[in-house]
């Protein structure tokens, strides 16, 4: 590797989050169907950084799916396989997985995550109110919700330190305006709202968990964060470190399909879009042959295969998709009928790169060089 065009960059100050050290504080964002896996959630601990495992749906591309009746056992047996995998691969990283609040094996998958090692659960898309109930069986795992608000977390840390006697090990802010995504608003009206922007809500969060809580709740921003330049301006903002996941999908590491990521790559401006989730929230998203035909009113797969939602309108009206069997289908190089969520940051993608590539150019300035796909 070559440092020729290395910026001279100060160092990154670790983050403490619950009982673990993370030498660099970025955090690997949790991307399902299984586009963030054992592998991707490997390379990045291996850098310092948090792994993160998504743990919806993981079944789907598993040896233990066959049939719809088999779906929740076989996420658990397919979560404990990634994890000991991941494991395996980074013996010294930090691993965790991301648990949806939103689908109805919620609290399997935390139970699951820390019976089997996970050191951190990352929860959003809904308050996690019970998270510290179903992690009772791990106390070191570090508990961090994703929020949106300053009242979500104000809400939230007042409801576990009454019923659990304990806060949130770190808060993860999600801007809406940039993330990729479920996001935190309940519909299109107010996405774009400044009130859900990054320059806003993290001064408050770091201000509220200064006063309030002494620092002890460090604040972790996500969304539209791509280079240092991003990394550093989180930081002047009050957040202890950032959650980073578009960023890493052009990564061999990364465990989609390669028509998956040849779709970032062949991305242009104007091709992140906007879709109604099944689950009743905005989500972003890449304007695939997928978005196209959802949005011209054409037939798309409105079976549902496993309930694996709390609310769906797929399941309730066969009104729309079903986002399990749409994103399966995208991770697996089905992008005709695949749905490719994504933040902002989709068309800056330009080739294939090395996860250590990454945290290269994060820490020392080192630039890469992406390799395009064959």
């Amino acid at each position: 590797m070559t440092t020729e065009g290395a910026a001279l960059l100060p160092p990154l100050p670790p983050l403490r989050i619950g009982e673990y050290t993370i030498p660099v504080p970025i955090l690997q964002g949790g991307m399902g169907v299984r586009v963030s896996a054992h592998r991707l959630a490997a390379a990045v601990a291996n850098e310092g950084g948090v792994g993160i495992i998504a743990s919806v749906a993981l079944s789907l591309a598993s040896k233990y799916y066959e049939k719809g009746k088999d779906y929740y056992k076989a996420n658990v047996k397919a979560l404990i396989d990634e994890l000991q995998m991941a494991r395996a691969s980074s013996p010294g990283g930090i691993i965790g997985v991301n648990c949806m609040v939103a689908i109805r094996d919620f609290e399997a998958m935390v139970r699951t995550s820390v019976e089997n090692g996970a050191q951190m659960i990352v929860s959003g898309a809904g308050l996690p109110l019970r998270l510290p109930e179903f992690a009772m069986a791990n106390p070191k795992a570090a508990l961090v919700p994703i929020i949106s608000s300053l009242r979500a977390a104000s809400l939230l840390a007042k409801r576990w330190y009454k019923l659990y006697k304990r806060l949130p090990d770190a808060l993860v802010f999600e801007d809406p305006n940039r993330a990729g995504g479920h996001l935190g608003v309940k519909g299109r009206e107010q996405l774009f709202a400044r009130e859900y922007d990054t320059d806003v809500v993290v001064p408050e969060l770091a201000e509220w968990s200064r006063i309030e809580y002494n620092d002890e709740i460090p604040i972790v921003t996500a969304g539209g964060v791509w280079d240092r330049k991003d990394i550093d301006h989180a930081f002047s903002l009050g957040a202890k470190g950032v959650q980073m996941a578009s960023r890493f999908i052009c990564t061999y590491e990364c465990d989609a399909h390669d028509e998956y990521k040849r779709a970032f790559i062949n991305a242009r401006e104007g091709d992140v879009v906007i879709v109604d989730s099944p689950a009743g929230l905005p989500g972003r998203a890449l304007n695939t042959a997928f978005t196209r035909t959802l949005f011209r009113g054409g037939e798309v797969s409105n079976t549902c295969i496993a309930t694996c939602l709390d609310a769906c309108r797929c399941r309730e009206s066969k009104e729309t998709f079903c986002i399990a069997t749409a994103l399966h289908r995208a991770q697996q190089g089905d992008l005709e009928n695949g749905l490719v969520f994504t933040g902002t940051n989709a068309v800056r993608h330009t080739g294939m790169v090395h996860v250590h590539d990454i945290f290269q150019e994060l820490l020392h300035g080192i630039p890469v060089h992406p390799v395009p796909l064959p």
